[in-house]
């Protein structure tokens, strides 16, 4: 009989799924409020999705570090929660593109601080044999928030005539709860004791800390960062709605789909990815990368964005959830925040790096030759896999 997950687990996942809500609320219109309101170029959206993703992920080594040097998480996770759903209304009142770019980093920021200190929470109250399951229950119900916020907007959109400031504002809802039900519902494990031979001082990010992560972390790291570089923000799925006949009021449904396969395709993965070669799995995820990026190439119709966007979904469930049981595996518990940290640090440089190039493709080679690169990108990724040692 299968172990059964800890409560808290649950309750963090419900955690996520409340803060995705808000957050793809706001996501899944803004691009076209940055491209049909405010007028900012496809290279102008690339560099603030790729800024504000990589910030986040920048953010998330200094409070993985500062919650490794505290020995407490959960206040850092529920500051992080509580500032992204206080910038939602930034979004709202915005009339140019320097304050959507200044709420979108500030978010960014609040996501950044909560992320590292919550994976590695999740991490210290979950069984060594249980964190594939873990993760990808988590993802899953981060996944199905992700599904609720689009609906939500989109119905928003079509009972408000397509005014897209209204649905900022609600979207500052779920994100309290969110910060709410962290606080409330989690209680935080006591953390072991360092032993005086491995203790460092200064902060965790110490240089002595990073050297103690051993090599198969830093591969992990270095994996990280190429899937990372072959995906590039979901911002141009939503942009590429529109080219194909999709109205402006169900454009959200995009995320929709792709999130709908994404929760549905998580927590399966992760389990199956406790009991067998997660390599396998991450090559499979690399393939059906490639096969969503040349379907969005070539749509011509609403059903074949749907299909790509589908695969693309498929795709970040069979990988996601994956690395973080990695690298959570592969830290010791004391550094696992800085662990969580700095993987997403080299995540965030190449997330940057591909959102640019996939804004000056679209602006300077149009929509399709975006995609193509992101295949070519995967398709690097998949041989790099292939050929690694372990």
């Amino acid at each position: 009989m299968r172990t059964p997950l800890p409560a808290g687990v649950w309750v963090l996942g419900f955690v996520s799924l409340l803060a995705d809500v808000a957050s793809e609320m706001v996501h899944s219109l803004l691009p076209l409020f940055l491209v049909g309101t405010l007028g900012v170029s496809m290279l102008a959206v690339g560099v603030i999705e790729g800024i504000a993703e990589a910030t986040a992920l920048i953010v998330k080594v200094f409070s993985g570090a500062l919650s490794d040097r505290l020995g407490r998480r959960k206040g850092l996770a529920v500051a992080g929660y509580a500032l992204g759903a206080l910038t939602k209304p930034a979004f709202a009142l915005a009339t140019g593109a320097g304050m959507v770019i200044a709420a979108r980093f500030v978010d960014r920021i609040g996501k950044g601080i909560r992320g590292a200190p919550r994976d590695a929470l999740l991490a210290d109250i979950t069984p060594s044999g249980l964190r594939g399951a873990a993760f990808g229950l988590r993802q899953s119900l981060d996944t199905v928030g992700a599904v609720l916020g689009p609906l939500i907007a989109t119905a928003l959109m079509l009972a408000w005539a397509n005014d897209i400031r209204a649905v900022f504002w609600v979207a500052v809802v779920p994100g309290l709860m969110a910060a709410a039900l962290l606080w409330l519902g989690v209680r935080e494990p006591p953390r072991p004791p360092t032993p005086a031979s491995e203790a460092t001082t200064g902060p965790s990010i110490h240089r002595a800390a990073l050297a103690r992560l051993g090599t198969g972390y830093w591969q992990i790291v270095g994996l990280g960062a190429v899937f990372t570089l072959a995906r590039f923000s979901e911002a141009f799925l939503v942009l590429r709605a529109p080219q194909v006949g999709v109205a402006i009021a169900w454009v959200p449904l995009v995320m929709v789909a792709m999130n709908v396969v994404y929760a549905a395709s998580a927590y399966p993965f992760g389990r199956l990815a406790d009991t067998m070669s997660r390599r396998a799995l991450l090559a499979g995820s690399l393939v059906l990368l490639i096969a969503a990026d040349l379907v969005l190439a070539v749509a011509a119709g609403p059903g074949g964005l749907f299909i790509g966007v589908a695969l693309w979904g498929v795709h970040m469930g069979l990988s996601q959830g994956i690395l973080a049981a990695m690298v959570a595996d592969s830290a010791p518990a004391e550094l696992r925040g800085t662990a969580f940290g700095v993987f997403n640090l080299c995540a965030g440089v190449s997330m940057l790096a591909a959102s640019v190039i996939a804004g000056w493709l679209w602006q300077s080679a149009g929509s399709a030759a975006t995609f193509h690169a992101g295949a070519a990108f995967a398709g690097a990724a998949l041989v790099w896999l292939l050929l690694a040692r372990r």
